[in-house]
């Protein structure tokens, strides 16, 4: 009987995907020794938007809530999504910070380290990959699915080659968008199972309504491990249920390590979760539906909330649809980058300003930034007229961009003094200076904190 490991999501990429990131460790708290007894493979509970979210909405130190998981979880591995040489935030930092973020990760209780690039560009992968080995974790590299006439089988198959040279010892099909059919799903696994020969992962979401297909053919194909959610924060733009697949994976034959006794009294509890997320506004139906036309625009669910978002902020979303329109379009322009974070908002946020001020008469920072090179090799050819406007005659970098990065960890360290109270504090500064500045305020005078710590009150005040 075959055997397949599942990953619990609803620690990071569901709540991620349906409210903001925005859940307190005080709402999940309770959970955690049921969870560790489900019997998961892992449970992803880090990284991502979460640290992020954690200093800029919900005044927690991210390092302190990895550490409390870890101690309620001693059975089961706990999993980061990690943005490659991005580390977790939306640029990209020095070698040095790389490899010391992945070091404090491990450190303090990360087992598993998924490792993806937003171009699938290897330059952007092997640093913390490497890293990831270097200090006893599982490297876990990915390859980001996603349609277009560049990317193909063969194109995918080689970065999973690529991946394990640089000591991958699994791979993760990452369909941030849910647009992985179950051919395609198929196909990928079977031919990454034939020739890299190595643990295969899947991860996919159910905006477009594929994903119970996509999750059941990866099976059939040899997947070793598959990504769900509780059903209480699962479908949507969130992942499929992990009861639900369970059940049919079960039905079907297959071996599952999953007690059914142990993962409802969890998701009961995440059930209130939801509940208060509604009643704050938090939780936005919109979020809860099925969107086939992201089979033709290809945008994740979180890149869709905040295309509405800057239209909402000009006043403008009556051009909503164009804007949906212009996006494949500046994708093709930027030489068809997967859509995953940094490229999606890269992408999006042109798009919206393409549609309202006319196309390419403003060019934000981060589009000049894509096109000279800084966030590494588009998978095809940029368009020479946004080379041109962007460059005016300038040649674009050619070389690996974190080759020209200084060294930051030991002189922000220094600059720091005594408001880093550890190497910790000194990496949340690098990722998110502002936030954390503000955080070590926060913790060295609680008083000045919001009287009010209820979970609605931060939901619904805190809601970006």
């Amino acid at each position: 009987m075959t055997k397949i490991g599942i990953t619990e999501t609803i620690l990071r990429d569901a709540q991620q995907s349906q409210i903001a990131t925005r859940m307190p460790f005080s709402d999940f708290e309770k959970s955690l020794k049921d969870l560790d007894n489900v019997g998961y493979h892992s449970l992803e509970c880090w990284g991502g938007a979460t640290f992020d979210s954690c200093l800029r909405y919900l005044n927690e130190d991210p390092w302190e809530r990895l550490r409390k998981i870890k101690e309620a979880c001693p059975k089961t591995k706990l999993q980061m999504l990690f943005r490659g040489q991005n580390l977790l935030g939306y640029r990209p930092y020095s070698d040095d910070v790389i490899d010391k973020f992945v070091e404090c990760s491990i450190k303090n209780g990360i087992d598993i380290v998924r490792v993806f690039d937003a171009l699938n560009d290897p330059r952007n992968l092997k640093v913390a990959m490497e890293a990831v080995k270097k200090y006893g974790g599982h490297a876990q590299g990915s390859i980001c699915f996603t349609q277009s006439p560049v990317h193909t089988l063969e194109k995918f198959v080689e970065l999973g080659k690529t991946l394990r040279e640089f000591g991958a010892d699994s791979i993760c099909i990452k369909d941030m968008a849910g647009i992985m059919g179950p051919k395609e799903a198929f196909d990928l696994v079977k031919a990454l199972k034939d020739e890299v020969k190595l643990p295969v992962q899947v991860h996919t979401h159910c905006t477009t309504g594929l994903a119970p297909f996509t999750l059941l053919k990866s099976v059939e194909a040899g997947a070793d491990v598959i990504d769900t959610a509780l059903s209480s924060l699962s479908g949507g733009t969130s992942q499929y249920p992990t009861e639900s697949i369970v059940y049919s994976l079960r039905q079907l034959g297959y071996e599952v390590s999953f007690d059914d006794k142990m993962a409802k009294r969890a998701n009961d509890n995440f059930k209130k979760v939801q509940d208060t997320a509604i009643k704050s506004g938090l939780l936005d139906p919109y979020v809860m539906g099925t969107k086939t036309d992201a089979l033709i625009y290809q945008v994740p669910g979180g890149m869709l909330s905040n295309l509405i978002a800057q239209l909402k902020a000009q006043n403008a979303m009556d051009k909503f649809d164009e804007a949906l329109a212009e996006i494949p379009r500046v994708r093709a322009d930027l030489g068809y980058p997967p859509l995953v974070t940094p490229t999606s908002q890269i992408t999006g946020v042109q798009a919206v300003m393409n549609v309202l001020a006319g196309r390419y008469k403003m060019i934000t920072n981060e589009v000049k930034a894509y096109v000279r090179g800084e966030y590494g090799q588009a998978p095809g050819e940029v368009s020479q007229e946004l080379i041109k406007l962007v460059l005016k005659g300038e040649e674009p970098k050619k070389g690996r961009f974190a080759d020209t990065l200084e060294p930051m960890f030991q002189k922000t360290k220094e600059e720091l003094g005594k408001k880093a109270k550890s190497d910790e504090d000194v990496l949340s500064f690098i990722a998110f200076p502002q936030q954390a500045e503000n955080f070590f305020k926060l913790r060295e005078n609680p008083s000045s904190a919001p009287k009010e710590q209820g979970t609605t009150v931060k939901y619904s005040i805190r809601k970006a």
